[in-house]
């Protein structure tokens, strides 16, 4: 499997989500009712559905796309492999879809046997992206729209899934996998948990952006350790930013 995956057609990804508002409160009285319901299953002893709401973002039907990056890799002049990465993020998810399923043809159209990757992609990314478009009113990129492909035409790599060979009992986080593998990492700024807060509070989108960024990069050097090639050096990486407005 590793051997079959052209580490050049590969576009690795990451998003960032959010609750659609800054707290529970600011819900529609139907919107309210439907995540109470939600909770009945979500809340711990002592919770109540307004306590958790911050949880609200990794749902696709609470939640909203604020960043997505992507990033690819291709080789220098020597041979030696860099790292390009570019950011998409914004109040506005419609206009950010639309930009990122742009990128996404275009991608498409210059590697045709193009591949998706991130970290637990299948079960989080992937879906949730094609979801937000879908409510959005958005038409599913070619890639995306995988209802009926048989699983090995789905064009989809996650290294998390990788990691399990098989094994479906544990989730091994990007950050464990990193270590053990001894990839380096910028310190980490922020954590999944902390995004809304930064988001709704502190309004720091770029703050956001650069820690969805540094995912991407972790994801694409992990690959590369799976494939047992060399990592991608710091000086080889390079990264643009466009603001959704």
């Amino acid at each position: 499997m590793l051997e079959q995956i052209k580490i050049e057609n590969v576009l690795f990804l990451d998003i960032e989500t959010v609750p659609q508002y800054p707290d529970f409160h600011h819900l529609d009285e139907s919107s309210q009712k439907l995540w109470e319901h939600k909770c009945i299953t979500l809340c711990k002893t002592g919770e109540t559905p307004d306590g958790i709401y911050e949880k609200a973002g990794i749902y696709a039907e609470f939640g909203k796309i604020i960043c997505i990056s992507v990033g690819f890799i291709y080789r220098l002049p020597d041979a030696e492999l860099a790292f390009r990465v570019k950011s998409f993020y914004g109040d506005d998810e419609t206009m950010l879809l639309k930009t990122f399923s742009e990128t996404l043809k275009r991608f498409s159209k210059q590697h045709i046997n193009m591949q998706l990757c991130a970290h637990n992609g299948k079960e989080f990314d992937f879906p949730y992206i094609a979801r937000r478009m879908l409510v959005n009113g958005l038409a599913l990129p070619s890639a995306l729209d995988v209802a009926g492909k048989k699983p090995w035409d789905v064009p989809f790599i996650d290294t998390m899934e990788l990691w399990r060979f098989g094994d479906y009992k544990n989730y091994t986080s990007l950050k464990l996998l990193t270590h053990i593998f001894n990839i380096p990492s910028p310190k980490d700024d922020i954590d999944g948990s902390q995004v809304a807060s930064v988001y709704w509070q502190e309004k720091n989108l770029l703050r956001i952006v650069r820690y969805c960024e540094k995912d991407v990069l972790s994801i694409a050097q992990l690959l590369l350790r799976y494939k047992g090639m060399p990592l991608i050096a710091p000086e080889n990486v390079s990264s643009q930013t466009t603001q959704i407005l």
